[in-house]
This record gives structure tokens, sequence and C-alpha cells, in this order.
């Protein structure tokens, strides 16, 4: 079960990805205790958290706010997330996908699979999933935090934009499973590329 700064960390998390909580909006402990029905020690919890994360700002006497990220520390971050990913992705092609094989497969194929990694949305389950394949316990959380930090870029991807990215993980997730470790890496980085190439498209 799911503790309750984890839950409010979530829900506020995903806010503020999607808009939901503007930037700059400031965060209430009190209001959102209220809302979530709990006390301020697990809002606490989540927003010392969101700040680690780079989503909000803890300011003395002005309290928390949520953070307005630029584009260019957007970029930079997306910079450090590609470095990252190629190297999982090498790892994953180093041990053929591991225990994370056939999911690969099911990516591969196209289909869905039950035991899919949990994601806010199918761009991102993919990243996750060629991070658990890695086999680096180390960098799967590195990746993941990543994710959160530069998942507010995407808002405005249209579907459109979004399926055309699943033949690139289909040829990533191919390269892995054959155990091609420059493959894999060239062929995220070529994906990651095109990612930050689009973020900037829609910030012009």
């Amino acid at each position: 079960m799911e503790s309750k700064p984890a839950s409010v960390l979530k829900a506020l998390r995903a806010e503020i990805i999607a808009g939901t909580l503007a930037r700059g909006t400031r965060l209430k402990e009190d209001a959102i205790a209220e809302r979530f029905g709990v006390s301020r020690v697990p809002v606490r919890e989540a927003l010392r958290q969101l700040e680690t994360e780079g989503f909000v700002v803890a300011e003395k006497f002005k309290g928390v706010t949520v953070a307005d990220s630029s584009s260019e520390a957007v970029i930079e971050l997306m910079q450090i997330r590609r470095g990252l990913e190629v190297l999982a992705a090498e790892l994953a092609a180093g041990r053929q996908g591991g225990d994370s094989a056939d999911l690969l497969r099911a990516v591969v194929n196209e289909q869905r699979s039950d035991q899919e990694v949990e994601a806010q949305t199918p761009r991102f389950s993919f990243h996750r999933l060629v991070a658990t394949a890695s086999g680096n316990d180390h960098l799967e959380p590195m990746i993941e935090r990543l994710i959160h930090q530069t998942a507010w870029a995407f808002e405005r991807v249209t579907q459109e934009e979004v399926a055309s990215s699943g033949g690139d993980h289909a040829a990533v997730a191919n390269a892995i499973l054959r155990g091609s470790t420059v493959q894999a890496g060239l062929l995220m980085d070529e994906h990651l590329r095109r990612d930050e190439a689009m973020f900037r498209a829609l910030d012009s």
C-alpha cells in the first residue's frame, strides 16, 4: 500500500507536470493537507522531495512555490538524460534485455504486456523499461528522476508525435535483444536528440 507522503508526492508531481499547478503557484501546507485528508507531516515530506527533484522552490519568508524552469535548464536536463539513457541501452544490450527481454519483444511486436512497467505515458514507459533492463540499480533511479524533471516539456506534444516515437522504441528494443551494444546506444542517442529538437521547435 502506498504511503501518505508517496501518495501526495505522486499527485502533486503529476499536477505540476500537467500544468494544473502552474509555475509560480504558491503551495500551502495546510491547504494541501486538507485537500488530501492528511496531516501536514506527509505534505511537508512530499514538498521536500519535490524540491529535491526540482519541481518546487522553498524560500524563506515566501514559502514553497512551483518552480519556473527555463527552457535552457530543461534542455540541459534532457542532455544529461540522453547520456544516461544511451548508457542504459548499451548495458541492456550487453545483457540482451535480461529479465526484461519479453517486454522488449512486446515493444518490437507492437504488443501490450500485462507486465508492462506502469508510467504516466507510453512515451516514458519504454524508457523506464530500458533503464530496468540495464540491470544497474543505481542508474535506474537517476533516469527516473530525469524523466520526471523533463516530462513537462512534452505537454504540448500531439498524439501523432507520440505515436511516431514507437518506431524508434522498436528499433532500440530490437538492437538490445540482438546484443548490439553500439547500435542500441546510437539509436537511443538519435531518438532522444529528436526529442530535444522537438522541444526546441515547440518552444520557439
